[in-house]
């Protein structure tokens, strides 16, 4: 091993790793916003605001796109506003790990089917039971999960698989990052019914304003600096075996932050969770692109 691989990895490795945290500490910061603003305001606001952010840092050129182009940013656009607003609605309801362990099943799906690989079948049969041992102690434990919870988590997993295949397509055809500017633009227009409420109530309050703007620091633009840094420093497979790690720090930042106590069983799910996602990073093909962890857990 050269001297510059043994440096690039473990520097790569704290960037994913500061991701996670950040993406995780984001959301359990908006959390605090949800009683005043909603979770569906607190979604829209936090996309206004990283739009803006984007907008100003990326400078998409866009007068040169064609419809081919532009249909591709709405696409992913669409793809990223439902990602964003049914998880939230989701971490609303019920606490962030769980939620996000649900919510990798997206992914693990999406592998399934586009490699046939029967390695990948196993990983996600081991995720599938993870997320059942998360209701039956939703059933059974003392803090059971609530099914709407449960069920706009399978949402926002079906608009992660959704996503990366929208940010795969974008990305072919509009070069450089303007696509992602574009998209946080067109998810934060769709959620504009419930942001426009929301802001008049923010505005009025300077904390509430600080926490809406921490929360689009944490929960996107820091995330994606941070990953984006990294996928220049680390193989995708190992960059995606480190964002695997994601559920495990959604569960600290929910417990830290939020008071949210999980059960023995809920960590042995969420264990099962993080090691499919391992194992569909290590096993994946080379050429194939990263899990969606790897791909889209920053813009969450």
């Amino acid at each position: 091993m050269t001297s510059t691989t043994t440096t690039r990895t473990p520097t790569g490795a704290a960037l994913v790793l500061g991701s996670c945290v950040s993406l995780s500490f984001g959301a359990a910061l908006a959390t605090e916003l949800f009683p005043t603003l909603g979770a569906w305001g607190v979604t829209a606001i936090r996309l206004g605001i990283a739009a803006v952010i984007l907008l100003v840092v990326i400078r998409p050129a866009v007068r040169g796109w064609d419809r081919r182009q532009w249909k591709a940013a709405i696409t992913f656009g669409v793809a990223l506003g439902g990602m964003n607003a049914a998880f939230y609605a989701a971490i609303d309801r019920i606490p962030l790990g769980p939620a996000v362990a649900i919510e990798f099943l997206g992914p693990l799906v999406l592998s399934a089917i586009l490699t046939r690989r029967l390695a990948d079948t196993a990983w996600l049969i081991l995720a599938v039971s993870g997320i059942t041992l998360l209701g039956v102690d939703g059933l059974i434990g003392s803090d059971a999960l609530d099914p709407i919870g449960i069920g706009f988590a399978l949402i926002a997993a079906a608009f992660w698989a959704f996503y990366i295949r929208a940010s795969a397509r974008a990305g072919a055809v509009i070069p450089g990052r303007g696509a992602l500017a574009v998209a946080f633009v067109v998810a934060s227009v769709l959620m504009l019914p419930f942001g426009v409420p929301a802001a008049v109530v923010a505005v009025t309050d300077p904390t509430l304003v600080l926490l809406a703007i921490g929360t689009a620091l944490l929960g996107s633009v820091i995330p994606y600096t941070l990953e984006f840094s990294a996928l220049r420093l680390l193989s995708q497979r190992v960059f995606g075996i480190l964002l695997s790690l994601e559920p495990a720090t959604a569960t600290l930042a929910g417990w830290l932050l939020l008071g949210q106590k999980a059960s023995p069983l809920r960590l042995a799910a969420i264990a099962l969770v993080i090691a499919a996602s391992v194992g569909v990073s290590l096993v994946r093909p080379r050429r194939r692109i990263a899990p969606a962890a790897a791909v889209a857990s920053s813009l969450k």
